[in-house]
């Protein structure tokens, strides 16, 4: 998908960039697969915010898609490739051979009426979902389960892929996640063949502030220019320096640097971090 530039005609458009959606086959989205989506602005069920910069946005309508790729061995045929709202890659309408339609996230390369199969063993081809320990060892997936059965949740962002390593356990195999950690992952978990789709994702350029406005995204106020008692990098008279050992967060946490994984539990599905670890 190529990166469109504009004209100069305005300090925005300068450098601002966007995308052709050259890919995308189809304006509307299916209707059985669409509900709304309610806005919360970063707020809990108590009206607090625990998420800061989040609010306001263009309205969306949520797309149903199917994580799970659980209607096995019937074979299904793309009718459309979409845009959606809520994700950086673009989704794919399939048509089953019973006639239930269901949105999937779309790999690179699949096309308007190629076929698609879920099932134990099928071919090697984008879009196609299987076990992982029925995969030649260096496929790229994407839409990779943790537990069995509960659906993908990992590398399902666009351009992304994770390559397959080794299936010499007798219970799990070794993926290479896109961040470069190597990770133990279930045998018996499904992925979906093929690198995500929209692979230039990364490359677009906003070019003003507005565009991230429309995305949900509110203004990030600098700890700098904030008073002492909001933030710990305030006060100080000019243009003053952070004054401790380290940045904090509002919060006074440690906010470069410090590892952020405490989930002990699955400590021991990493095979290989994805930086070197510190002494």
């Amino acid at each position: 998908m190529p990166i469109k530039v504009f004209k100069p005609t305005s300090p925005g458009r300068r450098d601002m960039s966007g995308q052709t959606f050259e890919e995308v086959t189809r304006t509307q989205p299916e209707k059985s697969l669409v509900r709304g989506l309610r806005k919360r602005a970063g707020r809990n069920f108590r009206g607090k915010i625990t998420v800061r910069h989040r609010g306001g946005g263009h309205k969306r309508r949520y797309r149903q898609i199917d994580f799970l790729r659980d209607k096995f061995n019937i074979p299904a045929r793309v009718d459309s490739i979409e845009y959606d709202p809520n994700r950086s890659a673009r989704i794919a309408l399939l048509i089953y051979a019973d006639g239930e339609k269901r949105y999937i996230i779309a790999p690179l390369g699949l096309r308007v009426g190629d076929p698609v199969m879920s099932a134990d063993e099928t071919e090697i081809r984008p879009g196609n979902s299987m076990p992982l320990y029925n995969m030649p060892l260096g496929t790229q997936v994407h839409n990779v389960e943790l537990q069995i059965g509960k659906g993908g949740q990992m590398v399902r962002s666009a351009g992304t892929s994770a390559q397959l390593l080794s299936k010499d356990h007798p219970k799990y195999v070794l993926l290479r996640l896109p961040s470069g950690e190597e990770r133990y992952v279930l045998r018996a978990c499904r992925a979906t063949i093929g690198q995500v789709g929209n692979v230039e994702h990364g490359n677009v350029k906003l070019g003003k502030a507005g565009r991230k406005r429309h995305m949900g995204k509110r203004p990030a106020v600098r700890g700098s220019a904030m008073n002492p008692n909001d933030h710990p990098h305030g006060g100080g008279e000019g243009r003053s320096p952070i004054g401790m050992a380290a940045p904090k967060t509002p919060w006074g946490r440690p906010a470069l640097g410090q590892r952020t994984r405490r989930n002990k539990s699955t400590d021991k599905f990493v095979f290989r971090r994805r930086t070197k670890k510190r002494r």
